[in-house]
């Protein structure tokens, strides 16, 4: 649920001391603010990045990913070329986070009237679809469900994919299976003119409305906000800390880590209503349509438009009647 849903309803309380939020990454408050006040205060960061072989970019001639759609494309063919029998995206159809971040990156902003309608059916949405299902279409990623790949770490530490969209979480995983650290490195994810801004939202903390003891629970979310706090939890689970104090810390000092920083200065809030995840799962539904041969891209963004309207009806019909801004 997007963070400023529970402050629009009540349920919880405002932030009391702006020292509390204080530097934290500026797109994370954005993401949990209403009304012009910080209602939850960013306890992590996890923005996409793209985990990519090094050895196989190596093979072909790149020491990292190109940063646009046009360069990166040329590069995925020439490893296509290489390594006929094996593929260079690890994506998934039922990944919707990395469809989600080329949307982004192309500039298409996903509903419009005071997000009460669906915005799809556009040039940049077009530009986006057509380059994701490019990926498909030229065998550079498998047309499959991640049942059907179910080790992704095991495929990308085995070579099988040269290039894998995904978040921190993959940096402890590929740790745990002792993937060599040689092997691999981090880059921002392309866009069609260059890197663009991503959504880096991953955690927030906030207190109940209705809390006998308000004081207590501040100190506590102070706590676990704290630069120190911030780097135990990333030395003990992986986390990447929101706030940015913490990334002074030479513990953070790693070069796998440099894309994550300059990525979460870039961000991306999703829009701010209840219904955006069952937003997301009909923008996988329209493009798994497109990447099937099912819908042509135009058919499918028209379509999309029209259930995602029908998903925002009742949010439309309250801010219509001035019961929600």
């Amino acid at each position: 649920m997007p963070g400023n849903m529970p402050a629009t309803i009540g349920a919880i309380a405002p932030v009391p001391d702006p020292s509390i939020v204080a530097g934290m990454f500026p797109g994370m408050l954005d993401a949990t603010r209403v009304g012009g006040r910080d209602y939850a205060v960013p306890w992590s960061v996890a923005p996409q990045v793209n985990f990519y072989r090094r050895d196989l970019l190596a093979a072909v001639g790149y020491d990292a990913p190109p940063g646009d759609w046009p360069a990166l494309r040329t590069m995925a063919l020439k490893l296509k070329r290489r390594r006929p029998d094996d593929l260079v995206f690890l994506m998934l159809l039922n990944w919707p986070t990395a469809l989600i971040n080329i949307l982004s990156q192309a500039g298409v902003r996903p509903l419009r009237d005071h997000d009460t309608r669906a915005n799809f059916s556009t040039p940049e949405g077009q530009e986006a679809f057509a380059w994701y299902a490019s990926i498909f279409a030229d065998g550079l990623a498998p047309k499959a469900l991640s049942t059907e790949v179910q080790d992704p770490v095991a495929a990308f530490a085995q070579g099988y994919f040269a290039i894998w969209p995904s978040g921190p979480v993959t940096l402890r995983d590929l740790a745990q299976r002792n993937v060599p650290k040689h092997l691999w490195s981090t880059a921002r994810c392309a866009g069609p003119r260059g890197p663009g801004a991503l959504s880096g939202e991953s955690a927030s903390l906030c207190v109940a409305a209705t809390t006998g003891r308000p004081a207590e629970a501040w100190a506590l979310v102070r706590h676990l906000t704290s630069v120190e706090s911030e780097l135990h939890f990333q030395r003990a689970i992986g986390n990447l800390p929101a706030n940015l104090h913490a990334w002074a810390s030479p513990q953070l000092d790693q070069p796998v880590l440099a894309a994550f920083a300059d990525q979460m200065r870039y961000p991306a809030p999703g829009p701010k209503v209840i219904e955006w995840e069952q937003i997301q799962l009909q923008v996988q539904f329209a493009a798994e349509r497109v990447v099937r041969g099912v819908e042509t891209i135009p058919q499918a963004l028209a379509g999309l438009d029209t259930r995602v309207d029908r998903i925002l009806a009742k949010r439309r019909a309250l801010v219509e009647a001035g019961k929600l801004a």
